[in-house]
């Protein structure tokens, strides 16, 4: 395990780790990000028990989860999650230490490994939050008070033409082929219907 003790290695590592961490914070319940996440940061652990570290930027590191966090919560948020990316970068650089201040990653690494992650960050996590914002298409909620055309004789059971799509359904009173008619209420995927008196 000396290679762990490479700083650039160590560095390489804390960020994947990080970086599953985040991603585990915003598609929760996979498990794969969370276990990837739990590894990587053992064993940057161990690189920075046996490394020379600046607390400073373990500081800086753990608290640039908090306007990640305010990030991804609230939509059209992407201040916080730019001053997220710039913490996380600022405190794994500087992380690993040489002299006291000075950052023992290869700054060649360290920007190059910064900027793909800030890139991956920024459009992943916008994406993210964005598809978890949006309506489902298939919003059966909606269906109630739409009209439509019933295809079949509508009573015990039938066949209504609702938002573009075929449904199954019943009604209290028998309605004829090609009546308009009314969604009620929705029980399971079969609509409750009524005729529309004109």
């Amino acid at each position: 395990m000396e290679f762990l003790l490479e700083p650039n290695v160590a560095y390489l590592i804390l960020l994947s780790g990080v970086l599953l961490g985040l991603m585990a914070i915003v598609t929760p319940g996979t498990g794969l990000f969370e276990i990837g996440a739990v590894f990587c940061l053992a064993l940057a652990g161990y690189a920075v028990y046996n490394l020379s570290f600046n607390w400073w930027a373990l500081v800086i590191l753990v608290l640039s989860i908090i306007p990640f966090v305010h990030a991804i919560q609230k939509p059209k948020r992407e201040l916080y999650l730019g001053f997220s990316i710039l913490l996380l970068v600022i405190g794994s650089v500087f992380m690993f230490a040489v002299d006291g201040w000075k950052p023992a990653v290869n700054p060649f690494i360290a920007l190059v490994t910064s900027g793909l992650l800030s890139v991956f960050l920024w459009i992943v996590v916008r994406k993210t939050v964005q598809a978890a914002g949006v309506r489902p298409v298939h919003d059966l909620a909606a269906l109630n008070g739409l009209s439509g055309e019933a295809r079949s004789i509508v009573h015990e059971e039938g066949s209504v033409f609702v938002a573009g799509e075929m449904w199954s359904a019943k009604s209290d009173q028998a309605i004829p082929a090609g009546s308009s008619i009314r969604v009620v209420r929705r029980e399971g995927f079969i609509l409750v219907v009524e005729k529309i008196v004109s």
